[in-house]
């Protein structure tokens, strides 16, 4: 038996390893790989329509990663400044969307779905095409980008000088090799690149395979405990003071107000997003004590693992009173509320999640900034 267990362990190690397939970064003097990708303009883009260009660079990106976010105006200036020397840029999105895990979402406003790409490059204004490859990886598979951004520098013949980071450091400031402009300019001189190739630094490529794992760390998720407790006028002026230094999301909400139902599964989905940064959400159910097993019911047939509250008094308007003077009463009402329990958004009425997180990442950057935020937005 146990000359047998080594045999055991190759294959088992063998099949864990096949599990997750390897795509090489494209060599040095390679022929750029074809491609038909849409557009966020409502157009496909292949190799022809760029045959005009002396030289093309293809840069893998995406929305979701704070370091892309990071290098999104140095991309743009690229693109400014080469542009009238004949250099064309195409950005493209490799990532599956079913391989990016929610909490990879706790830096950004916008996940990496097509749709999400274009509200992204209109709210930044991308000077260059933006196509989305996150459905098949088809494309992207052929290049082999290790990270968002890595760059790809093709010359006139389409053969590949240069690959790697833009600069080295995702903070501009502190930038002192600018080698994806050192490559164009070399290029454009009739010269080869100072350097051919680079390591490059940022959120790892989100392959289709991972989603695999992102399943199985969901249905973690759906095993945490769901609880729910009672809360007095106290508790919930407490609850609005915020004396926690973190972001807190309050959410008041009941079983019967269908805009509150409705939009239960995003508020959980947010609180996946931001609570491993220092961030709350509190739910607060506005019902009557002895309602608790139908709220509790409702808590956890949605699976939020998050601080649940229910009113604990019968008199509704004096809980009113005490978590929002300013609140009229009607349902759902939302707070979010900055570390010092300053009001930074209060809607009544049905959310809209996107002006809902670009009010969340900004605050939640103030109290952890994350190194690139000095050039990111």
């Amino acid at each position: 038996m146990l000359k047998i267990l080594p045999v055991l362990w190759s294959l088992c190690a063998s099949a864990l390893f096949a599990a997750e397939p390897s795509y090489p970064t494209l060599p040095i003097g390679s022929k750029a790989p074809d491609f038909n990708l849409p557009g966020v303009d409502g157009r496909n883009y292949s190799l022809k329509d760029f045959a005009d260009a002396k030289i093309l660079g293809v840069i893998f990106t995406c929305n979701h990663c704070p370091t892309a976010q990071a290098y999104e105006e140095r991309i743009k200036a690229l693109v400014n400044d080469f542009k009238p020397h004949g250099v064309a840029f195409v950005a493209i999105n490799p990532n599956s969307p079913a391989g990016v895990r929610l909490d990879e979402f706790g830096y950004t406003d916008l996940d990496d779905t097509f749709e999400s790409m274009k509200i992204r490059a209109a709210h930044r204004k991308f000077n260059f095409p933006y196509l989305d490859d996150g459905p098949t990886e088809a494309v992207s598979k052929k290049f082999g980008p290790v990270a968002t951004p890595h760059v790809f520098i093709f010359d006139q013949e389409r053969k590949l000088q240069y690959q790697g980071r833009i600069d080295d450091n995702e903070r501009e400031s502190l930038a002192k090799s600018r080698d994806t402009r050192n490559a164009l300019e070399a290029l454009l001189a009739g010269k080869e690149p100072p350097l051919t190739s680079t390591k490059v630094f940022g959120c790892s490529t989100k392959w289709d395979y991972k989603a695999e794992s992102n399943q199985r760390w969901m249905e973690k998720v759906h095993k945490e405990p769901v609880t729910v407790e009672p809360a007095d006028a106290a508790k919930l002026r407490e609850l609005r003071a915020n004396k926690s230094n973190k972001v807190r999301l309050i959410n008041i909400w009941a079983t019967w107000c269908g805009p509150c139902v409705s939009e239960f599964d995003d508020l959980v989905e947010t609180n996946l997003r931001f609570r491993h940064r220092d961030f709350e959400l509190v739910t607060v159910a506005a019902q009557f004590p002895d309602e608790k097993d139908k709220v509790l019911s409702f808590l956890q047939k949605h699976h939020a693992s998050t601080r649940n509250l229910y009113f604990g008094d019968t008199d509704k308007y004096k809980l009113i009173e005490a978590i929002d003077p300013d609140w009229n009463g009607a349902l759902p009402h939302t707070l979010l509320l900055g570390p010092k329990g300053e009001v930074l958004f209060r809607q009544t009425g049905d959310l809209d999640f996107l002006e809902l997180r670009r009010k969340i990442v900004p605050a939640l950057n103030a109290i952890t900034p994350w190194p690139g935020m000095a050039d990111a937005r």
